[in-house]
């Protein structure tokens, strides 16, 4: 018997303001992150959580695609599309817990955020057995929270260690 996957799911705009706000600045290359969850933590699906869609961005829509993420949208009523800001911090709860609810096959859950909105769900999570870890994109951008949780279910993106994996490097090959 084949073991199971485990899946990950990412909040785009935590873990994309968090890089580019870190001092020193930074950006993840997808398709690099992309490999470092296979590799890592053995993760089958990816759902790339972003806002609202905007025709603007279909090229970065499908660059996240061919690094190998599911891109998953908000829902938005219309009218208020340029209005509302690309909060998917229930969609990503709700996404998680239907899937536990349903009994969908999958090892354990990689929450790629630090963002203290999802502690309940990481607290459920660890007591289930279901959380493989908690990756936090910056170390000094990461909720307080989380420090109530075992360390062996955090870590931080911008680790040098991590970050020499997954950073967009330059032409002279820097992270």
């Amino acid at each position: 018997m084949n073991k199971l996957q485990n899946i990950a799911f990412i909040d785009a705009q935590n873990l994309n303001y968090s890089t580019i706000d870190s001092e020193p600045s930074w950006k993840v290359d997808l398709n690099r992150f992309r490999i470092y969850l296979k590799e890592k933590y053995r993760v089958d699906e990816a759902y790339y959580f972003l806002g609202c869609i905007d025709n603007n961005y279909s090229e970065m829509y499908n660059n996240i695609q061919k690094a190998g993420f599911i891109l998953v949208f908000r829902e938005h009523n219309s009218k208020f599309l340029s209005i509302k800001k690309g909060n998917v911090d229930t969609d990503i709860v709700f996404s998680i817990m239907k899937k536990l609810y349903k009994h969908e096959d999958f090892e354990k859950v990689i929450l790629v955020s630090g963002d203290g909105d999802y502690f309940k769900m990481v607290k459920f999570l660890v007591e289930e057995n279901k959380l493989c870890k908690i990756l936090m994109p910056a170390k000094d951008r990461a909720s307080s929270l989380y420090r109530q949780i075992p360390a062996k279910y955090r870590d931080y993106l911008d680790k040098t260690t991590i970050k020499k994996k997954i950073g967009l490097t330059n032409r002279k090959g820097k992270s």
